[in-house]
């Protein structure tokens, strides 16, 4: 579970891999020379592309030696004063907080005169190596926690041999906090060593790391912390991070964010959430976390505002839901419940589920990467369908947002696993005045998606549930643009739908490419459409009728090997039989496989560039190496 980041291991070095491989030692110098000149960020020119998104422009530096902290040295200790140290604190200081004391309040951080040369930071008096050193995971096992039901064991490497209370705990009675940033908020450095949390018993908590959605904050990293909620409260948010121009969470732990189903206060829930309001936000980095939540571990938008966020690197991290949130599953936990006229038909007296929706979220977000990171585990049985990644571009009633923009996103080097479906992208308007204004500019290549399976969808059916991918896009919205799928494995248990489209025929869908993939699909016409009557799909009895009814002339779907597909498709694919035709290394009914392919596989070197067909396992191996 603990990670050590060793940038040499992986192909592309830079935070955004914006050098190629010939240029690693060169970009590991540059990165050097930044954090020792103690800036806080790298800025790329623009057009640096990955396919048709453009990669972002600048990335957070967050060494401890880019946010210098050359003032004194303050020791809080165990009943001390916190919010009165805060306020004295001058650029520059450190505080240092007694480990295994708990300092309970909502405290603010104030606005003050701070640079990137002079910096606050609130840790604890533990040494780093007694917990983790910079660039490895902390887990519970600094707080004395030996483990947590139904999670990956803290142990993995050997990390957790002795579970001990290292950290200081920090720790909010009401529904806010225990952080909160002031107006102006800047250069604060959050650990190492920080326990974030709630109490329990006392109804719903918003956000654990807060702020005032009207004020501007700047410069606030969280670094090797554990930010948590309870077992069975309702805890919506850990860090939100609207309104906040250059934020990172790195090398944390974040679990047990949750709202219930039918008696809950609340519906969605994040460990991490952002891109919404009217301030000026962006420059983010979310890398080598631990970070779970039930509706979605990470979601960019969904809400009022005018403001774009830009600029977002999201690497290494493991984003999980325990299998004791599904209901009828060992070990079962969910919200207490007193009423048993509720919540019967999930058969868990005395409970009542969270509500799960997806892994990984955006609604409105630009210049997007999410590279070398495990998804685990999601489900259907409420407004979701057990979507592992949703791309949408969307207003909701009483709050738009007429910028609402998801484009140019990069997924690159995942592994992909557990859920019903694998990717929508979509641009949705929901009885709203204002249309968002642009989805499009998607590069997805070289993921890994197995175990996807009916299993995950709970019993509910309909073209919107085991599909790998759905396209789709409102009447009244401009058509997605940009979609480039190209080198992906994708395996389902048992597929239903290869693609669910859904757009008028007087709007197709723009510059759509689908190449040298192996995906699981069914015989016959496995292309439908969502929405009403009239769409794109619903006409035409082939394959090749839809795709031409729904995309624009100049699509690709070529090179790729459909397994056990049938009927008329696009010229230029292949069909095998059955996985077995494939020729994986160990496929293991698409769970947990070698996906590989054997030397004599008629796919080894028969893509449109030369390579194999699917996701080049070896480069989606070395990216998440550690992050289990």
């Amino acid at each position: 579970m603990h990670f050590r980041y060793q940038p040499q291991r992986h192909r592309h070095f830079s935070p955004a891999s914006f050098w190629q491989p010939s240029f690693r030692a060169i970009g590991a110098l540059v990165l050097q020379v930044v954090a020792t000149l103690g800036s806080a960020q790298i800025t790329a020119a623009a057009g640096n592309f990955d396919g048709p998104a453009e990669l972002p422009r600048s990335v957070f530096v967050t060494s401890v030696a880019a946010t210098p902290t050359p003032g004194r040295v303050v020791k809080v200790s165990s009943g001390a004063d916190l919010q009165k140290a805060l306020n004295a604190a001058k650029c520059g200081d450190a505080l240092e907080l007694q480990a295994g004391a708990t300092f309970t309040g909502n405290f603010k951080l104030p606005s003050k005169p701070c640079d990137d040369a002079h910096w606050i930071q609130i840790r604890t008096t533990s040494p780093d190596a007694q917990i983790v050193p910079e660039g490895t995971r902390v887990s519970p096992c600094a707080a004395g926690v030996a483990s947590l039901p139904g999670r990956p064991p803290f142990s993995s490497g050997g990390d957790c041999v002795k579970p001990q209370k290292l950290m200081a705990t920090l720790t909010a009675p009401k529904s806010a906090g225990p952080i909160t940033l002031a107006s102006g908020a800047n250069h604060y450095r959050l650990g190492p060593g920080l326990e974030i949390t709630r109490a329990p018993g006392t109804g719903i908590h918003y956000a654990l790391v807060a702020k005032n959605p009207n004020d501007p904050a700047d410069h606030i990293i969280i670094d090797r912390d554990w930010v948590h909620g309870t077992a069975q409260d309702e805890t919506v948010r850990g860090f939100n991070m609207s309104g906040i121009v250059y934020g990172a969470v790195v090398d944390s732990y974040l679990n047990d964010f949750h709202c219930a189903a039918v008696i809950g206060t609340c519906v969605d829930s994040q460990a991490l959430a952002g891109g919404t309001g009217n301030l000026a936000q962006g420059t983010w980095k979310i890398e080598n976390n631990f970070i779970e939540a039930a509706a979605e571990s990470i979601l960019f938008g969904g809400a009022g505002g005018s403001t774009v966020p830009t600029d977002i690197t999201i690497r290494h991290n493991h984003m999980f839901k325990p299998l004791t949130w599904m209901p009828g599953q060992p070990g079962f936990v969910g919200a207490v419940n007193t009423d048993p006229t509720k919540c019967a038909k999930f058969k868990e007296p005395g409970q009542c589920p969270f509500v799960v929706k997806n892994l990984f979220e955006l609604k409105n977000a630009q210049r997007v990467l999410l590279e070398g990171n495990v998804l685990e585990n999601t489900w259907a049985g409420f407004t979701q369908p057990g979507i592992a990644i949703a791309f949408q571009a969307l207003n909701e009633t009483g709050s738009n947002n007429p910028n609402t923009t998801v484009a140019d996103i990069t997924v690159r080097y995942n592994k992909i696993s557990h859920a019903a479906s694998g990717i929508t992208e979509t641009i949705v308007c929901l009885s709203c005045a204002v249309n968002p204004k642009f989805a499009g500019r998607f590069s997805i290549h070289d993921d890994i998606f197995d175990d996807l399976d009916p299993f995950y969808a709970l019993g509910q059916t309909g073209i919107n549930t085991a599909k790998p991918f759905q396209i789709a896009h409102c009447k009244t919205c401009a058509p997605i643009q940009g979609v480039d799928i190209n080198h992906v494995t994708l395996l389902m248990s048992a597929p239903k739908i290869f693609l669910v489209l859904g757009n008028m025929p007087t709007t197709p869908i723009q510059d759509l490419k689908i190449t040298n993939s192996i995906i699981s699909t069914l015989p016959g016409t496995v292309i439908t459409a969502t929405g009403d009557g009239g769409s794109c799909a619903f006409s035409g009895n082939s394959n090749l009728i839809k795709l031409n009814n729904c995309l624009s002339p100049g699509y690709s779907i070529t090179a790729n090997a459909l397994i056990d597909a049938s009927g008329a498709w696009p010229p230029g694919n292949f069909f095998p039989s059955s996985p077995e035709k494939v020729q994986f290394k160990n496929y293991n009914s698409g769970k947990g496989g070698d996906y590989r392919l054997l030397p004599n596989s008629p796919y080894k070197h028969v893509a449109t560039d030369g390579k194999d067909l699917g996701a080049d396992i070896d480069v989606v191996e070395s990216s998440v190496a550690g992050v289990l």
